[in-house]
C-alpha cells in the first residue's frame, strides 16, 4: 500500500447532517473542534489516525449527545478528558452547564487549554491534575473509557456532591460493569444505577451511559 493510499484510508470523516440540529447554535465551534483534532490528534496522542475517519461519529457526536442529561445551571467535571471526550462536546451542546476538564498530563491539558481560549469557551475550565488531587466537588461528573466501572466510581464518588450524579459513557459490557459495582452501594453511598440511551433521536447507534446517582 502506498503512503497516499494510507493517508486515504485515515481521511477525516465528513460532518454528517445531523450534527447542526445536535449542536444548534454551537455547529460552527463544533466544526472548530474537529479541525483542532484533525490538526494535532496524531502529534499529541489525542486520537490517532485510524480514528479520523469515525470523527464525528465515534468521538464527536457521540460525547455530545449525553448533554440532554445536563439540566442547565449545574457544575459538571470530566474526568481524564484527554482530547476533550466528552466534555468539550457536551460544553458545546449545553452552554448553559459549568464544565471543567480533568487531566493530568501536562501537554494534554495545555491543549485543552489552547482549544478553550480558541473557541472562546466562556463555559469551561481546565485543571491538569488526577482525580484524587481535586479538592472541589460537582453536581455531575463524566468520564470516557477512564476505567472499569468499579475504579471508576472510587475515583468519581469523592468528586461529586451529595444527590449528584456519575455519567459514565460505556459499551457493550456496562451490565456487567454495573453487577460489579454493586457491592460498592453501602461504602460509596451510591443511591442507584441506571442505563441510558442518549441521542436516540439523532444516532444510528446511541450513545449508552451509566449513570449512577448518589445519596
Amino acid at each position: 500500500m502506498s503512503n497516499q493510499e494510507e493517508l486515504q484510508d485515515f481521511t477525516p470523516e465528513v460532518e454528517p447532517a445531523v450534527a447542526a440540529s445536535v449542536f444548534g447554535a454551537g455547529i460552527g465551534l463544533a466544526r472548530q473542534y474537529a479541525q483542532l483534532l484533525v490538526r494535532d490528534g496524531d502529534l499529541l496522542g489525542l486520537l490517532g489516525p485510524r480514528e479520523m475517519p469515525k470523527l464525528w461519529t465515534r468521538h464527536i457526536l457521540n460525547s455530545a449527545v449525553v448533554a440532554e442529561l445536563v439540566p442547565d445551571g449545574v457544575s459538571v467535571a470530566d474526568v481524564g478528558s484527554g482530547a476533550g471526550l466528552p466534555g468539550i462536546p457536551m460544553a458545546i451542546a449545553q452552554p448553559n452547564a459549568h464544565f471543567t476538564l480533568i487531566e493530568p498530563m501536562e501537554r494534554r491539558s495545555d491543549w485543552l487549554s489552547l482549544v478553550v481560549s480558541e473557541l472562546g469557551l466562556k463555559n469551561v475550565s481546565v485543571l491538569r491534575a488526577r482525580a484524587e488531587e481535586v479538592g472541589e466537588v460537582y453536581d455531575l461528573v463524566t468520564a470516557r473509557a477512564v476505567s472499569a466501572l468499579p475504579k471508576l466510581l472510587r475515583l468519581t464518588v469523592p468528586l461529586t456532591r451529595h444527590g449528584g450524579a456519575i455519567i459514565a459513557l460505556k459499551g457493550g459490557k456496562a451490565q456487567e460493569e454495573v453487577e460489579e459495582s454493586r457491592k460498592l452501594s453501602k461504602k460509596l453511598a451510591i443511591k442507584g444505577f441506571e442505563l441510558i440511551h442518549t441521542g436516540a433521536q439523532f444516532l444510528d447507534e446511541p450513545t449508552l451511559v451509566v449513570r449512577t446517582t448518589l445519596v
